[in-house]
Protein backbone atom coordinates (compact mmCIF):
# COMPACT_ATOMS: atom_id res chain seq x y z
CA UNK A 1 0.00 0.00 0.00
CA UNK A 2 1.02 3.15 -1.05
CA UNK A 3 0.82 6.06 2.12
CA UNK A 4 -0.34 8.87 1.74
CA UNK A 5 0.84 12.60 3.08
CA UNK A 6 -1.27 12.85 6.48
CA UNK A 7 -0.84 15.36 9.37
CA UNK A 8 -0.69 14.55 12.96
CA UNK A 9 -4.47 15.20 13.25
CA UNK A 10 -5.35 13.10 10.01
CA UNK A 11 -3.78 10.35 11.58
CA UNK A 12 -5.32 10.91 14.98
CA UNK A 13 -8.76 10.82 12.82
CA UNK A 14 -7.69 7.35 10.80
CA UNK A 15 -7.17 5.78 14.58
CA UNK A 16 -10.17 7.16 15.97
CA UNK A 17 -12.27 5.52 13.31
CA UNK A 18 -10.37 2.19 13.31
CA UNK A 19 -10.81 2.32 17.17
CA UNK A 20 -14.60 2.87 16.55
CA UNK A 21 -15.22 -0.20 13.79
CA UNK A 22 -12.88 -2.61 15.89
CA UNK A 23 -15.49 -1.72 18.99
CA UNK A 24 -18.18 -2.34 16.91
CA UNK A 25 -17.07 -5.41 15.37
CA UNK A 26 -15.99 -7.23 18.40
CA UNK A 27 -18.95 -6.25 20.28
CA UNK A 28 -21.54 -7.92 17.15
CA UNK A 29 -18.48 -11.29 17.54
CA UNK A 30 -19.02 -11.13 21.05
CA UNK A 31 -23.32 -11.00 20.89
CA UNK A 32 -22.86 -13.71 17.85
CA UNK A 33 -20.17 -15.85 20.00
CA UNK A 34 -17.47 -15.55 18.10
CA UNK A 35 -13.68 -15.25 19.02
CA UNK A 36 -12.55 -11.49 18.41
CA UNK A 37 -9.22 -12.42 17.20
CA UNK A 38 -11.30 -13.45 13.88
CA UNK A 39 -13.38 -9.97 14.56
CA UNK A 40 -10.31 -7.93 14.46
CA UNK A 41 -8.65 -9.86 11.32
CA UNK A 42 -12.16 -9.33 9.81
CA UNK A 43 -11.58 -5.33 10.76
CA UNK A 44 -8.47 -5.40 9.04
CA UNK A 45 -10.08 -6.61 5.67
CA UNK A 46 -13.09 -4.40 5.77
CA UNK A 47 -10.83 -1.36 6.01
CA UNK A 48 -7.73 -2.97 3.94
CA UNK A 49 -7.36 -3.06 -0.14
CA UNK A 50 -9.79 -5.88 -0.21
CA UNK A 51 -12.62 -3.58 1.56
CA UNK A 52 -13.30 0.09 1.81
CA UNK A 53 -9.22 0.65 1.23
CA UNK A 54 -9.27 3.58 4.22
CA UNK A 55 -6.25 2.36 5.83
CA UNK A 56 -3.55 5.02 5.12
CA UNK A 57 -1.71 5.46 8.09
CA UNK A 58 0.23 2.28 7.80
CA UNK A 59 3.45 3.00 9.44
CA UNK A 60 1.61 4.48 12.45
CA UNK A 61 -0.93 0.87 13.02
CA UNK A 62 2.76 -0.75 12.13
CA UNK A 63 4.31 0.65 14.80
CA UNK A 64 1.59 0.04 17.24
CA UNK A 65 1.34 -3.52 16.23
CA UNK A 66 5.15 -4.36 16.25
CA UNK A 67 4.79 -2.45 19.92
CA UNK A 68 2.24 -4.97 20.81
CA UNK A 69 3.95 -8.12 19.84
CA UNK A 70 7.09 -7.48 21.76
CA UNK A 71 4.89 -6.78 24.89
CA UNK A 72 3.20 -10.30 24.47
CA UNK A 73 6.14 -12.10 24.15
CA UNK A 74 7.62 -10.09 26.54
CA UNK A 75 4.70 -11.02 29.33
CA UNK A 76 4.85 -14.88 28.04
CA UNK A 77 8.78 -14.50 28.92
CA UNK A 78 7.75 -13.43 32.71
CA UNK A 79 5.42 -16.20 32.89
CA UNK A 80 8.73 -18.46 32.19
CA UNK A 81 11.70 -19.39 34.27
CA UNK A 82 15.04 -20.94 33.17
CA UNK A 83 13.82 -25.05 35.24
CA UNK A 84 10.57 -24.95 32.58
CA UNK A 85 12.49 -23.66 29.24
CA UNK A 86 15.43 -26.46 30.43
CA UNK A 87 12.14 -29.38 30.83
CA UNK A 88 10.87 -28.20 27.70
CA UNK A 89 13.75 -27.94 25.55
CA UNK A 90 14.85 -30.96 24.12
CA UNK A 91 10.43 -31.99 23.18
CA UNK A 92 10.06 -28.34 21.53
CA UNK A 93 13.58 -28.41 19.46
CA UNK A 94 12.52 -31.40 18.27
CA UNK A 95 8.78 -30.78 17.42
CA UNK A 96 9.66 -27.80 15.91
CA UNK A 97 12.13 -28.72 13.60
CA UNK A 98 10.39 -32.05 12.69
CA UNK A 99 7.58 -30.01 11.58
CA UNK A 100 9.60 -27.70 9.71
CA UNK A 101 11.16 -30.73 7.85
CA UNK A 102 7.83 -32.26 7.60
CA UNK A 103 5.99 -29.45 6.23
CA UNK A 104 8.19 -28.31 3.63
CA UNK A 105 8.85 -31.54 2.43
CA UNK A 106 5.35 -32.74 1.93
CA UNK A 107 3.93 -28.95 1.25
CA UNK A 108 6.11 -29.19 -1.56
CA UNK A 109 5.14 -32.38 -3.26
CA UNK A 110 1.44 -31.21 -3.04
CA UNK A 111 2.37 -27.69 -4.87
CA UNK A 112 4.00 -29.65 -7.62
CA UNK A 113 0.36 -32.09 -7.76
CA UNK A 114 -1.74 -28.52 -7.45
CA UNK A 115 -0.11 -27.75 -11.04
CA UNK A 116 2.37 -25.04 -9.13
CA UNK A 117 6.03 -24.31 -11.05
CA UNK A 118 9.28 -26.24 -9.02
CA UNK A 119 9.89 -22.53 -7.76
CA UNK A 120 6.84 -21.25 -6.66
CA UNK A 121 5.95 -24.79 -5.67
CA UNK A 122 9.55 -24.57 -3.13
CA UNK A 123 8.90 -21.20 -1.69
CA UNK A 124 5.00 -21.81 -0.90
CA UNK A 125 5.87 -24.86 0.98
CA UNK A 126 8.65 -22.99 3.09
CA UNK A 127 6.02 -20.57 3.43
CA UNK A 128 3.75 -23.05 5.10
CA UNK A 129 5.82 -24.53 7.61
CA UNK A 130 5.60 -21.24 10.46
CA UNK A 131 2.50 -20.62 12.78
CA UNK A 132 1.97 -17.49 14.09
CA UNK A 133 3.86 -17.24 17.63
CA UNK A 134 1.70 -13.92 18.29
CA UNK A 135 -1.88 -15.16 17.69
CA UNK A 136 -1.06 -18.66 19.62
CA UNK A 137 0.38 -17.08 22.62
CA UNK A 138 -2.40 -14.83 22.69
CA UNK A 139 -5.22 -17.54 22.71
CA UNK A 140 -2.98 -20.37 25.05
CA UNK A 141 -2.71 -16.68 27.43
CA UNK A 142 -7.01 -15.70 27.26
CA UNK A 143 -7.63 -19.39 27.79
CA UNK A 144 -5.03 -19.69 30.97
CA UNK A 145 -3.13 -22.63 29.03
CA UNK A 146 0.36 -20.69 28.98
CA UNK A 147 1.46 -22.41 31.48
CA UNK A 148 -0.17 -26.34 31.17
CA UNK A 149 2.60 -28.56 29.73
CA UNK A 150 0.96 -28.18 26.21
CA UNK A 151 1.11 -24.53 26.14
CA UNK A 152 4.92 -24.45 27.40
CA UNK A 153 5.73 -27.11 24.84
CA UNK A 154 3.68 -25.05 22.34
CA UNK A 155 5.76 -21.81 22.88
CA UNK A 156 9.05 -23.92 22.92
CA UNK A 157 8.67 -24.50 19.18
CA UNK A 158 7.06 -21.53 18.17
CA UNK A 159 10.05 -19.91 19.23
CA UNK A 160 12.46 -22.24 17.58
CA UNK A 161 10.42 -21.62 14.46
CA UNK A 162 10.67 -17.89 14.85
CA UNK A 163 14.65 -18.84 14.63
CA UNK A 164 14.55 -21.22 11.66
CA UNK A 165 12.05 -18.90 9.86
CA UNK A 166 15.11 -16.29 10.08
CA UNK A 167 17.48 -18.57 8.88
CA UNK A 168 15.51 -19.30 5.78
CA UNK A 169 15.09 -15.53 5.08
CA UNK A 170 19.11 -15.24 5.39
CA UNK A 171 19.25 -18.25 2.70
CA UNK A 172 16.74 -16.74 -0.04
CA UNK A 173 18.15 -13.21 0.00
CA UNK A 174 21.54 -14.59 -0.15
CA UNK A 175 20.11 -16.82 -3.47
CA UNK A 176 18.50 -13.92 -4.99
CA UNK A 177 21.32 -11.48 -4.84
CA UNK A 178 23.16 -13.62 -7.65
CA UNK A 179 26.74 -12.95 -8.01
CA UNK A 180 26.81 -11.07 -5.16
CA UNK A 181 25.40 -13.13 -2.83
CA UNK A 182 26.37 -13.63 0.82
CA UNK A 183 28.51 -16.90 2.03
CA UNK A 184 25.16 -18.67 3.34
CA UNK A 185 27.11 -20.90 5.95
CA UNK A 186 28.97 -17.84 7.27
CA UNK A 187 25.60 -15.63 7.93
CA UNK A 188 23.99 -18.25 9.50
CA UNK A 189 27.14 -18.61 11.75
CA UNK A 190 27.32 -15.02 12.21
CA UNK A 191 23.28 -15.65 13.45
CA UNK A 192 24.31 -17.96 16.32
CA UNK A 193 27.10 -16.28 17.36
CA UNK A 194 25.63 -13.43 18.02
CA UNK A 195 22.44 -15.09 19.32
CA UNK A 196 24.58 -16.79 21.80
CA UNK A 197 26.24 -13.45 22.68
CA UNK A 198 23.17 -12.26 23.15
CA UNK A 199 21.83 -15.24 25.29
CA UNK A 200 24.82 -14.65 27.42
CA UNK A 201 25.00 -10.88 28.13
CA UNK A 202 21.28 -11.52 29.14
CA UNK A 203 21.78 -14.19 31.08
CA UNK A 204 25.00 -12.63 33.52
CA UNK A 205 22.50 -9.08 33.56
CA UNK A 206 19.65 -11.36 34.89
CA UNK A 207 21.58 -12.99 37.61
CA UNK A 208 23.72 -10.12 38.91
CA UNK A 209 22.36 -6.94 37.72
CA UNK A 210 18.56 -7.21 37.39
CA UNK A 211 17.30 -7.51 40.94
CA UNK A 212 18.80 -4.95 42.59
CA UNK A 213 18.01 -2.22 40.24
CA UNK A 214 14.61 -3.13 40.01
CA UNK A 215 14.63 -3.36 43.86
CA UNK A 216 15.93 0.46 43.82
CA UNK A 217 13.10 1.37 40.63
CA UNK A 218 9.68 -0.69 42.46
CA UNK A 219 9.71 2.31 44.88
CA UNK A 220 7.52 4.13 42.09
CA UNK A 221 5.39 1.57 40.37
CA UNK A 222 4.89 3.76 37.36
CA UNK A 223 8.75 3.59 36.82
CA UNK A 224 9.24 0.03 37.74
CA UNK A 225 6.27 -0.67 34.91
CA UNK A 226 8.15 1.75 32.20
CA UNK A 227 11.43 0.11 33.10
CA UNK A 228 10.62 -3.33 32.20
CA UNK A 229 8.63 -1.97 29.18
CA UNK A 230 11.75 -0.02 28.02
CA UNK A 231 13.44 -3.64 28.71
CA UNK A 232 11.66 -5.80 26.74
CA UNK A 233 11.20 -2.77 23.63
CA UNK A 234 14.54 -2.81 23.81
CA UNK A 235 15.74 -6.50 23.34
CA UNK A 236 13.20 -6.61 20.55
CA UNK A 237 14.86 -4.08 19.01
CA UNK A 238 18.66 -5.43 19.98
CA UNK A 239 17.21 -8.88 18.43
CA UNK A 240 15.91 -7.44 15.45
CA UNK A 241 19.38 -5.53 14.73
CA UNK A 242 21.31 -8.84 15.27
CA UNK A 243 19.48 -10.50 13.07
CA UNK A 244 16.80 -12.17 15.27
CA UNK A 245 12.77 -11.22 15.11
CA UNK A 246 11.72 -8.96 18.01
CA UNK A 247 9.66 -12.20 19.34
CA UNK A 248 13.12 -13.87 20.40
CA UNK A 249 14.42 -10.71 21.67
CA UNK A 250 11.34 -9.41 23.35
CA UNK A 251 10.53 -13.27 25.06
CA UNK A 252 14.11 -12.92 26.64
CA UNK A 253 13.46 -9.85 28.01
CA UNK A 254 10.96 -11.31 29.74
CA UNK A 255 12.34 -14.29 30.80
CA UNK A 256 15.37 -12.22 32.17
CA UNK A 257 12.77 -10.83 34.78
CA UNK A 258 10.91 -13.81 35.47
CA UNK A 259 13.17 -14.97 37.85
CA UNK A 260 13.04 -11.50 39.68
CA UNK A 261 10.15 -10.79 42.52
CA UNK A 262 8.65 -8.25 40.25
CA UNK A 263 7.67 -9.96 37.83
CA UNK A 264 3.78 -10.55 38.68
CA UNK A 265 3.50 -6.71 39.18
CA UNK A 266 4.87 -6.04 36.06
CA UNK A 267 3.06 -8.85 34.15
CA UNK A 268 -0.20 -7.84 35.85
CA UNK A 269 0.00 -3.94 34.96
CA UNK A 270 1.12 -4.95 31.24
CA UNK A 271 -1.81 -7.14 30.15
CA UNK A 272 -4.07 -4.30 29.27
CA UNK A 273 -1.46 -2.28 27.49
CA UNK A 274 -0.86 -5.39 25.57
CA UNK A 275 -4.36 -6.01 24.59
CA UNK A 276 -5.07 -2.73 23.34
CA UNK A 277 -1.96 -2.59 21.25
CA UNK A 278 -2.11 -5.87 19.80
CA UNK A 279 -5.50 -4.63 17.99
CA UNK A 280 -3.38 -3.19 15.57
CA UNK A 281 -1.40 -6.09 14.93
CA UNK A 282 -4.57 -8.14 13.64
CA UNK A 283 -5.92 -4.74 12.19
CA UNK A 284 -2.50 -4.53 9.88
CA UNK A 285 -2.57 -8.28 9.67
CA UNK A 286 -5.99 -8.00 8.07
CA UNK A 287 -5.56 -5.24 6.24
CA UNK A 288 -1.93 -6.75 4.71
CA UNK A 289 -4.35 -9.61 3.32
CA UNK A 290 -5.02 -8.24 -0.70
CA UNK A 291 -6.74 -11.12 -2.46
CA UNK A 292 -7.45 -9.33 -5.67
CA UNK A 293 -5.04 -11.28 -7.59
CA UNK A 294 -6.50 -14.87 -6.24
CA UNK A 295 -8.68 -15.20 -9.35
CA UNK A 296 -8.87 -19.14 -10.19
CA UNK A 297 -7.06 -20.15 -7.28
CA UNK A 298 -9.91 -20.73 -4.50
CA UNK A 299 -9.10 -24.44 -4.73
CA UNK A 300 -5.54 -24.74 -4.52
CA UNK A 301 -5.75 -21.82 -1.43
CA UNK A 302 -8.33 -24.85 0.02
CA UNK A 303 -6.58 -27.96 -0.59
CA UNK A 304 -3.10 -26.21 0.92
CA UNK A 305 -5.09 -24.91 3.67
CA UNK A 306 -6.20 -28.56 4.57
CA UNK A 307 -3.40 -29.73 4.65
CA UNK A 308 -1.89 -27.05 7.31
CA UNK A 309 -5.09 -27.54 9.27
CA UNK A 310 -4.63 -31.20 9.47
CA UNK A 311 -1.02 -32.25 8.70
CA UNK A 312 0.57 -29.59 10.74
CA UNK A 313 -0.73 -31.24 13.40
CA UNK A 314 -0.41 -34.72 12.85
CA UNK A 315 3.34 -34.93 12.65
CA UNK A 316 3.12 -32.97 16.22
CA UNK A 317 1.26 -35.89 16.92
CA UNK A 318 3.32 -38.39 15.47
CA UNK A 319 6.64 -36.85 17.16
CA UNK A 320 5.23 -36.22 20.72
CA UNK A 321 4.43 -39.23 20.46
CA UNK A 322 7.24 -40.63 19.68
CA UNK A 323 9.16 -39.00 22.80
CA UNK A 324 6.72 -40.37 24.75
CA UNK A 325 3.76 -37.96 25.85
CA UNK A 326 1.25 -38.93 26.00
CA UNK A 327 -1.88 -38.35 22.98
CA UNK A 328 -4.06 -35.62 24.91
CA UNK A 329 -0.94 -32.89 25.32
CA UNK A 330 0.26 -34.40 21.88
CA UNK A 331 -3.28 -32.83 20.25
CA UNK A 332 -3.05 -29.88 22.33
CA UNK A 333 0.08 -28.79 21.18
CA UNK A 334 0.14 -30.03 17.52
CA UNK A 335 -3.18 -27.17 17.16
CA UNK A 336 -0.81 -24.44 17.82
CA UNK A 337 0.66 -25.08 14.41
CA UNK A 338 -2.90 -25.39 12.61
CA UNK A 339 -2.17 -22.11 10.86
CA UNK A 340 0.57 -20.49 9.06
CA UNK A 341 2.27 -17.37 10.61
CA UNK A 342 2.52 -13.17 9.85
CA UNK A 343 6.33 -14.28 8.52
CA UNK A 344 4.94 -16.70 5.98
CA UNK A 345 3.75 -13.55 4.17
CA UNK A 346 6.51 -11.61 4.83
CA UNK A 347 8.86 -14.62 3.79
CA UNK A 348 6.29 -14.63 0.47
CA UNK A 349 6.45 -10.88 -0.33
CA UNK A 350 10.15 -11.36 -0.64
CA UNK A 351 10.01 -13.47 -2.89
CA UNK A 352 8.14 -11.70 -4.88
CA UNK A 353 10.52 -8.79 -4.52
CA UNK A 354 13.51 -11.23 -5.29
CA UNK A 355 11.39 -12.25 -8.20
CA UNK A 356 11.17 -16.07 -7.25
CA UNK A 357 7.65 -15.90 -7.18
CA UNK A 358 5.00 -13.73 -8.90
CA UNK A 359 2.13 -11.84 -7.39
CA UNK A 360 -0.52 -14.28 -7.80
CA UNK A 361 1.57 -16.53 -5.36
CA UNK A 362 1.55 -14.36 -2.97
CA UNK A 363 -1.70 -13.70 -2.83
CA UNK A 364 -2.46 -17.21 -2.84
CA UNK A 365 0.16 -17.56 0.50
CA UNK A 366 -2.65 -14.75 1.80
CA UNK A 367 -5.44 -16.83 1.08
CA UNK A 368 -4.27 -19.48 3.08
CA UNK A 369 -3.46 -17.78 5.69
CA UNK A 370 -6.94 -15.64 6.11
CA UNK A 371 -8.42 -19.62 5.87
CA UNK A 372 -6.13 -20.78 8.34
CA UNK A 373 -5.89 -18.32 10.96
CA UNK A 374 -9.64 -18.29 11.16
CA UNK A 375 -10.11 -22.27 11.30
CA UNK A 376 -7.33 -22.45 13.74
CA UNK A 377 -8.52 -19.83 15.77
CA UNK A 378 -11.79 -21.59 16.55
CA UNK A 379 -10.16 -25.19 16.69
CA UNK A 380 -7.59 -23.83 19.66
CA UNK A 381 -10.84 -21.91 21.51
CA UNK A 382 -12.73 -25.55 21.17
CA UNK A 383 -9.55 -27.65 21.47
CA UNK A 384 -11.21 -29.95 24.41
CA UNK A 385 -13.94 -30.33 22.86
CA UNK A 386 -12.28 -31.50 19.45
CA UNK A 387 -9.88 -33.63 21.55
CA UNK A 388 -13.55 -35.76 23.17
CA UNK A 389 -14.63 -35.95 19.84
CA UNK A 390 -11.62 -37.59 18.22
CA UNK A 391 -10.29 -39.37 21.62
CA UNK A 392 -10.85 -42.73 20.34
CA UNK A 393 -9.05 -42.12 16.95
CA UNK A 394 -5.81 -40.63 18.94
CA UNK A 395 -4.68 -43.76 20.71
CA UNK A 396 -2.60 -44.93 17.70
CA UNK A 397 -0.26 -41.58 18.00
CA UNK A 398 0.41 -43.00 22.07
CA UNK A 399 3.62 -45.45 22.52
CA UNK A 400 1.96 -48.30 24.59
CA UNK A 401 4.02 -48.22 27.13
CA UNK A 402 5.53 -45.30 28.49
CA UNK A 403 8.62 -45.05 30.44
CA UNK A 404 10.47 -42.65 32.28
CA UNK A 405 13.69 -42.17 34.39
CA UNK A 406 12.12 -42.19 38.30
CA UNK A 407 9.01 -43.32 37.47
CA UNK A 408 7.74 -46.15 39.98
CA UNK A 409 6.33 -49.11 39.46
CA UNK A 410 3.11 -49.01 41.01
CA UNK A 411 2.30 -52.39 43.80
CA UNK A 412 -1.16 -53.67 43.28
CA UNK A 413 -0.89 -54.33 47.09
CA UNK A 414 0.61 -50.58 48.02
CA UNK A 415 -0.92 -48.74 50.49
CA UNK A 416 -2.84 -45.91 49.01
CA UNK A 417 -5.21 -43.43 49.91
CA UNK A 418 -4.98 -40.24 47.93
CA UNK A 419 -4.34 -39.43 44.37
CA UNK A 420 -2.60 -35.91 43.48
CA UNK A 421 -3.10 -35.29 40.11
CA UNK A 422 -1.02 -32.13 38.72
CA UNK A 423 2.68 -31.99 40.82
CA UNK A 424 3.54 -28.36 40.21
CA UNK A 425 3.94 -25.91 42.47
CA UNK A 426 0.50 -26.45 44.05
CA UNK A 427 -0.03 -29.95 43.47
CA UNK A 428 3.63 -30.74 44.94
CA UNK A 429 3.28 -28.61 48.18
CA UNK A 430 -0.11 -30.00 49.04
CA UNK A 431 1.32 -33.77 48.24
CA UNK A 432 4.19 -32.88 50.82
CA UNK A 433 1.84 -31.90 53.48
CA UNK A 434 -0.63 -34.54 52.72
CA UNK A 435 2.60 -36.94 53.39
CA UNK A 436 3.67 -35.46 56.53
CA UNK A 437 0.10 -35.82 57.74
CA UNK A 438 0.03 -39.48 57.49
CA UNK A 439 -1.77 -39.64 53.72
CA UNK A 440 0.00 -42.22 51.36
CA UNK A 441 0.18 -40.46 48.11
CA UNK A 442 -0.05 -41.22 44.85
CA UNK A 443 1.26 -38.24 42.36
CA UNK A 444 -0.01 -38.09 39.03
CA UNK A 445 1.16 -35.60 36.43
CA UNK A 446 1.73 -35.91 32.44
CA UNK A 447 5.34 -34.06 32.73
CA UNK A 448 7.52 -36.54 32.82
CA UNK A 449 9.89 -34.41 34.96
CA UNK A 450 7.61 -34.00 37.11
CA UNK A 451 6.95 -37.39 37.67
CA UNK A 452 10.95 -38.27 38.04
CA UNK A 453 11.51 -35.00 40.54
CA UNK A 454 8.21 -36.59 43.10
CA UNK A 455 9.53 -40.31 42.22
CA UNK A 456 13.16 -39.45 43.61
CA UNK A 457 11.45 -38.50 46.88
CA UNK A 458 10.61 -42.18 47.41
CA UNK A 459 6.81 -41.66 47.20
CA UNK A 460 4.90 -43.52 44.29
CA UNK A 461 4.49 -41.52 40.99
CA UNK A 462 2.83 -42.63 37.56
CA UNK A 463 3.08 -40.91 34.40
CA UNK A 464 -0.30 -39.84 33.01
CA UNK A 465 -3.48 -37.73 32.81
CA UNK A 466 -6.50 -38.14 35.02
CA UNK A 467 -8.69 -36.62 32.12
CA UNK A 468 -7.83 -40.06 29.95
CA UNK A 469 -10.20 -42.81 30.90
CA UNK A 470 -8.33 -45.37 29.74
CA UNK A 471 -5.47 -44.19 32.25
CA UNK A 472 -8.14 -43.47 34.85
CA UNK A 473 -8.44 -47.38 34.50
CA UNK A 474 -5.10 -47.97 35.24
CA UNK A 475 -5.39 -46.45 38.69
CA UNK A 476 -6.37 -47.73 42.55
CA UNK A 477 -9.13 -46.12 42.43
CA UNK A 478 -10.59 -48.47 44.83
CA UNK A 479 -8.38 -48.02 47.14
CA UNK A 480 -8.13 -44.16 47.54
CA UNK A 481 -11.08 -42.13 49.85
CA UNK A 482 -9.98 -38.60 47.78
CA UNK A 483 -8.59 -37.71 44.52
CA UNK A 484 -7.12 -33.92 44.15
CA UNK A 485 -6.64 -31.85 40.85
CA UNK A 486 -4.24 -29.25 41.82
CA UNK A 487 -4.99 -27.96 38.06
CA UNK A 488 -7.35 -25.07 37.94
CA UNK A 489 -8.24 -25.22 34.08
CA UNK A 490 -12.28 -26.23 34.52
CA UNK A 491 -12.92 -27.74 31.49
CA UNK A 492 -9.41 -30.24 32.97
CA UNK A 493 -11.71 -30.46 35.56
CA UNK A 494 -14.56 -31.44 34.45
CA UNK A 495 -12.93 -34.04 32.01
CA UNK A 496 -11.20 -35.56 35.12
CA UNK A 497 -14.76 -36.05 37.10
CA UNK A 498 -16.04 -37.63 33.58
CA UNK A 499 -13.43 -39.69 33.77
CA UNK A 500 -13.59 -41.19 37.00
CA UNK A 501 -17.55 -41.24 36.98
CA UNK A 502 -16.91 -43.53 34.18
CA UNK A 503 -14.53 -46.05 35.99
CA UNK A 504 -17.50 -46.02 38.80
CA UNK A 505 -15.41 -44.54 41.31
CA UNK A 506 -17.04 -43.75 44.65
CA UNK A 507 -15.04 -41.33 46.43
CA UNK A 508 -14.22 -37.67 47.02
CA UNK A 509 -12.78 -35.47 44.45
CA UNK A 510 -11.18 -32.36 45.22
CA UNK A 511 -10.80 -30.04 42.30
CA UNK A 512 -9.02 -26.29 41.73
CA UNK A 513 -10.25 -23.10 40.58
CA UNK A 514 -9.50 -19.80 40.42
CA UNK A 515 -12.93 -18.81 39.74
CA UNK A 516 -16.01 -18.67 41.42
CA UNK A 517 -18.18 -19.43 38.73
CA UNK A 518 -15.70 -21.83 37.58
CA UNK A 519 -16.07 -23.80 41.17
CA UNK A 520 -19.85 -23.42 41.34
CA UNK A 521 -19.85 -25.51 37.66
CA UNK A 522 -17.52 -28.02 39.26
CA UNK A 523 -19.28 -28.47 42.36
CA UNK A 524 -22.85 -29.04 39.70
CA UNK A 525 -20.38 -31.88 38.22
CA UNK A 526 -19.64 -33.71 41.18
CA UNK A 527 -16.92 -31.92 43.18
CA UNK A 528 -16.41 -32.54 46.65
CA UNK A 529 -14.30 -29.51 47.79
CA UNK A 530 -13.31 -27.11 44.75
CA UNK A 531 -10.06 -25.65 46.38
CA UNK A 532 -8.64 -21.30 45.42
CA UNK A 533 -5.20 -21.64 45.90
CA UNK A 534 -5.27 -17.46 46.11
CA UNK A 535 -8.66 -17.82 48.48
CA UNK A 536 -6.66 -20.40 50.45
CA UNK A 537 -3.36 -18.18 51.10
CA UNK A 538 -5.09 -15.42 51.98
CA UNK A 539 -7.10 -16.73 54.59
CA UNK A 540 -3.86 -18.26 56.19
CA UNK A 541 -2.36 -14.90 55.85
CA UNK A 542 -4.87 -12.98 57.83
CA UNK A 543 -4.93 -15.75 60.15
CA UNK A 544 -1.70 -15.14 60.60
CA UNK A 545 -1.67 -11.52 61.25
CA UNK A 546 -4.45 -11.84 63.87
CA UNK A 547 -2.55 -14.52 65.67
CA UNK A 548 -0.22 -12.29 66.34
CA UNK A 549 -2.25 -8.93 67.27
Amino acid sequence: MVRGVFSPADVFQEVAVLLAVSAVVGAIAIWLRQPLIVAFLAVGVLVGPAGLGIVSATDEIELFAELGIALLLFVVGLKLDVRLIRSVGPVALATGLGQVAFTSVFGFGLGLLLGLDLITAAFIAVALTFSSTIIIVKLLSDKREIDDLHGRIAVGFLIVQDIVVVLVMIGFTAAGAGDEATNVPLEVALVFAKGLGMLAAVALLARYALTPLLHRLAHSPELLVLSAIAWGVGLAALGDALGFSREVGAFLGGVAIASTPYREAIGARLVPLRDFLLLFFFIDLGSGLDLNDLGGQVITAVVLSVFVLIGNPLIVLVIMGVLGYRKRVGFLAGLTVSQISEFSLILAALGVSLGFIDDRALALVTAVGLMTISASTYAILYSQQLYEWLEPWLSIFERKRQVYAGESQLDEELPLDVVVCGLGRFGRRLADELQRSGHRVLGVDFDPRAVESWAETGHPAVYGDLEDPEFAATLPLDRVRWVVSSVPGRDANLAMIHALGEQGYRGRIAATAHYEEDAEQLRRRGATEVFNPFAVAAERAVATLQRDD
